[in-house]
């Protein structure tokens, strides 16, 4: 606590350029923001799952701040990522659903900012903002260090042909399917598939280079580190589901642990052994920050890019993954993008603590800023949650909180308070009516009230109207 109050002290001074000051001051936190991939707000104990288990996850919320209603940028995974990146919800962003677009150099994003004031940045795992983007894209938007996916179809297959490190391919042992390379061609695909010759799994690759890179940037004392771990599980391998081969459906794992023996099909295996591998990777993390003495100066973030997918063979109400929500991956219903969220930071953020505060992806680029403390005068849609964090009072809150999904037609979602408005439009009926639910007396979204809730209607229709922004 009083590294930070320094930090924001320094901020506070007349006397001091706000970057300035944050340069010169000692003991900048360093922060590791883990992002799962289609996990929904069910899967984790901590959250209220019964039959899979977290406990690495569970300790890291028992440890720190479990928020109940944090909201992922988008309902899929290109546009949300854009939006933790840029601060810019789904209707200024320049990334608004999974088809063809790329980050421009004049969007700015926190790694960027974080880098230029002298933080190492590092991503680890599935990049995928945008489609397709560049081999170098990480770097050119903030990122010393990157190794993983760029591509997000390619980080469907978790037995790829090749990984990218700094902007270059490193050939892997794995070989894919001639016969499905010849149906899916072109840039948008390059690296997808399906694996004939299984050897390495890349998942394991990419959180191996995450620990290693956590042991060299903790022991560089000049400066603290960003570490971003962007997994490309749970998700399924959607090219996979239609292959008989491949026993594993899309969920496919080196082995299935101790679920091998349980009377379950197997796809459902393959998904509860992905939570393994995350937690168990959550736990090697704050190993590693123990080991090496860090553990008091470093925020541990952990979420997922929007709900529970039901793909790759995995049926999403198998394990109850959204939980008492309506929806999942590509809804923007609750289910499609409430999300976990949990952040640890021993001796500064309060510890078993359930928060209940409203936030959201956009929300990241402010707070993650302000704990670093640097000052930023690009302008985003998020609100800093420090004041929340460090269990202060002077929180602002969001008037709104806004979505748009184009993949259907352009649906709409915006959220005030308990009131949520959710427009479903398809490309049958672009001006299909606002439902509206009111989340304290029913959370599960299934009685609409815009027949009786006329001011708010209208209330919602404006927003709606006004936070989309024409690309």
């Amino acid at each position: 606590m009083k590294k930070l109050a320094l930090i924001v002290a320094a901020i506070s001074s007349s006397s001091i350029d706000a970057v300035e000051a944050a340069k010169q001051t000692s003991g900048r936190p360093n922060i590791i923001y883990i992002l799962a991939d289609d996990l929904g707000w069910g899967d984790l104990g901590c959250y209220g799952q019964k039959t899979l288990r977290t406990p690495n996850l569970d300790r890291l919320a028992k440890e720190g701040m479990r928020f109940m209603r944090h909201y992922s940028g988008s309902t899929v995974c290109a546009p949300s990522r854009c939006v933790l990146m840029t601060g810019l919800h789904t209707g200024h962003a320049r990334i608004r659903g999974n088809g063809p677009g790329q980050l421009q150099s004049n969007d700015i994003t926190f790694a960027k900012v974080l880098r230029d004031n002298g933080y190492q940045t590092g991503c680890f795992g599935k990049w995928g903002i945008g489609n397709p983007p560049p081999l170098d894209d990480p770097k050119r938007h903030g990122f010393n260090e990157f190794y993983g996916y760029i591509n997000m179809y390619h980080a469907h297959n978790f037995y790829p042909e090749f990984l990218v490190h700094n902007g270059r391919k490193v050939k892997l042992r794995n070989v894919l399917y001639d016969d499905w390379r010849a149906k899916r061609t072109g840039p948008r695909y390059e690296g997808a598939g399906v694996a004939r010759i299984a050897v390495d799994y890349a998942p394991k690759l990419i959180a191996d280079r995450l620990i290693d890179y956590i042991r060299r940037a903790g022991t560089n004392n000049s400066k603290p580190f960003f570490a971003y771990y962007a997994l490309n599980i749970p998700h399924a391998n959607n090219e996979a589901g239609g292959e008989k081969r491949i026993a594993f459906d899309g969920m496919r794992v080196p082995d299935w642990g101790s679920h091998a023996n349980l009377d379950i099909p197997d796809q459902e295996k393959g998904f509860a052994r992905m939570i393994d591998y995350i937690d168990k990777d959550v736990g090697r993390i704050i190993s590693v920050l123990d080991e090496l003495k860090i553990d008091d100066n470093t925020i541990v973030m952990f979420s997922s890019d929007n709900g529970p997918h039901q793909e790759g063979r995995h049926k999403m109400e198998f394990f109850d993954s959204n939980g008492p929500l309506r929806g999942m991956k590509r809804d923007l219903y609750e289910g499609g993008i409430r999300v976990p969220f949990i952040v640890r930071w021993p001796g500064t953020v309060p510890s078993k603590e359930v928060n209940h505060h409203i936030s959201g992806f956009q929300d990241m680029f402010p707070t993650l800023l302000e704990l670093a403390g640097i000052k930023s005068g690009h302008k985003v849609d998020g609100i800093s949650m420090v004041p929340t964090l460090l269990g202060k009072k002077g929180q602002r809150q969001h008037d709104y909180l806004y979505w748009e999904f184009g993949e259907r037609g352009g649906a709409k979602a915006v959220l005030k308070g308990n009131w949520k408005g959710v427009r479903r439009n398809t490309r049958r009926n672009p001006n299909s009516p606002i439902e509206i639910y009111n989340l304290k007396n029913d959370l599960a979204e299934t009685t609409d009230l815009a027949g009786i809730q006329k001011k708010l209607l209208k209330e919602f229709k404006a927003v709606l109207k006004r936070e989309h922004v024409a690309q």
